[in-house]
């Protein structure tokens, strides 16, 4: 492979490895804009995340569980 195709596959690795993301993470990853995120911490809804002095934090599984649990399933067809 040359140096373009190992720096994409290193970087495919990398965002499948990192288990915790910050907003613009999420953003990226599954669409959720940093202004929604934000205004459901403020109304303490949907996602838990984690707090460390300035930077926020939400766990994959948590965000994957969110969307699993508000699949909606089409009926009659």
């Amino acid at each position: 492979m040359n140096t373009v195709q190992n720096k994409a596959v290193e970087a495919i690795n990398a965002s499948i490895q990192k288990d915790w993301l910050n907003p613009r993470d999420v953003l990226k990853e599954y669409g959720f804009s940093v202004s929604t995120l934000a205004k459901w911490r403020m109304d303490n809804l949907h996602l838990p995340y984690s707090k460390i002095g300035k930077y926020i934090k939400y766990k994959r599984a948590d965000i994957e569980a969110f969307l699993n649990d508000n699949v909606v399933e089409k009926v009659g067809a």
